[in-house]
């Protein structure tokens, strides 16, 4: 990793177009190619960034980085006050808790649930940024990549895109779709998910455990 505070201004280019006047700031270059500029408050979220596949160009006046979307971001740089790189090794990834690897898990198991005629491929297929939950396919093989969560959230769902984008670059996967599954999902994320294609699921775990539920029923 790559990491320069610098006093720059940052113009974007693409969807919409966006500028930060000049200002003191913390650039992070991943090795994955992401790039991401961050201001000291707003917690973890940057103020712009580009997600990989990039390509990024520097010189000692400005970065450009660009995507095949054809976006643009154009950090120009003032002043380097700090310029250092981090060989950061593999990272194991997040452990889950014990219900989400348990959900994890019985859904491996029962695929069905999610979707009739849905097959088990593999669990935690690899990626260059990290293990898919889990990798499906339906009954017409299309491939299906499944991020579970015990409560489904923005960050599940910007984490399932980025695995996307990898698994439709391999000839042997591609299409691939997404199933973004939950015990709850919060009604943001659901409106991100739908608006990128991704289907969302909302799952029972004392179901898939096999426990009734204490609410009365007619039938």
């Amino acid at each position: 990793m790559r990491v320069v505070i610098a006093r720059c201004s940052v113009d974007y280019k693409g969807r919409l177009s966006a500028h930060l006047p000049p200002a003191v700031r913390l650039i992070m270059v991943k090795a994955d190619g992401c790039v991401a500029i961050h201001s000291d408050g707003g917690a973890y979220k940057p103020l712009n960034w580009m997600n990989a596949p990039n390509r990024l160009v520097t010189d000692e006046a400005a970065w450009t980085v660009t995507n095949p979307k054809g976006e643009m971001l154009v950090i120009n740089i003032e002043e380097v006050i700090s310029d250092s790189a981090w060989d950061m090794g593999v990272d194991p990834g997040l452990q889950k808790d014990g219900v989400e690897a348990h959900l994890q898990e019985l859904l491996a198991a029962n695929t069905d649930h999610l979707s009739p005629g849905l097959r088990l491929v593999r669990r935690e297929y690899p990626t260059d940024i990290g293990p898919v939950d889990l990798l499906c396919r339906t009954a017409d093989g299309q491939c299906v990549a499944v991020e579970v969560k015990r409560r489904g959230e923005i960050d599940g769902v910007e984490q399932l895109t980025r695995y996307l984008e990898f698994l439709n670059r391999d000839p042997m996967l591609r299409p691939v779709s997404g199933m973004f599954v939950a015990q709850q999902i919060k009604p943001q994320a659901k409106v991100l998910a739908r608006d990128r294609g991704i289907d969302v699921r909302e799952v029972d775990y004392d179901l898939l455990r096999g426990i009734e539920s204490n609410e009365l029923r007619l039938f």
